[in-house]
């Protein structure tokens, strides 16, 4: 992953509970990084390493922290860093949804040894569609929750979350309903 990912889990703690759990956090995470580069590349485990020390630490679900921080990406991050494309992915909820599955390949041009997760959409009705989440990494299904919710949030539209089921395979496949007001 990106650095600007371990950059923003590190902007959500120190917001949150402040710079010097950030640096226990750090700490007991064993991680041997001063600082993240945005645009430099890190193994996937330095991520896990710091969401799974950050539950530890924080006496909280790993499935929470990953939530948080998907509405953190959203809400903070992409909104700073990537607002423009946040802009140009839909006027609405209903919009940014069906448009989710070209929304990757912008990035890309910006990242392009990024290796991002796939969208498809299906079932689409007026105010629900079946979003499919696809990714070589496992472990990450409740950060897709948070996107969801931090897009509701972005969106100012009330949004519900069912797991629909998971497809078995090699990497990850989830359907997950997402339904709006």
């Amino acid at each position: 992953m990106y650095g600007i990912v371990n950059k923003s889990i590190e902007e959500l703690v120190v917001h949150h509970y402040g710079a010097e759990k950030w640096e226990e956090i750090k700490t007991k995470s064993n991680l041997d990084i001063e600082y993240f580069i945005s645009n430099e590349s890190y193994d996937d485990s330095v991520t896990f390493i710091l969401a799974q020390t950050i539950a530890e630490n924080l006496n909280i679900p790993l499935s929470e922290v990953l939530h948080s921080f998907g509405e953190w990406w959203i809400l903070h991050t992409g909104k700073n860093h990537y607002g423009y494309l946040l802009e140009s992915g839909g006027e609405n909820f209903r919009s940014f949804l069906l448009n989710l599955p070209a929304f990757h390949n912008r990035v890309m041009m910006m990242y392009p040894k990024l290796t991002p997760p796939e969208f498809q959409v299906s079932d689409v009705e007026e105010n629900s569609v079946h979003l499919h989440y696809l990714s070589k990494r496992k472990g990450l299904t409740d950060f897709v929750y948070g996107l969801m919710s931090g897009l509701g949030k972005f969106f100012a539209t009330e949004v519900f979350t069912t797991h629909i089921s998971s497809v078995q395979g090699e990497n990850t496949h989830e359907i997950i309903k997402v339904e709006w007001k």
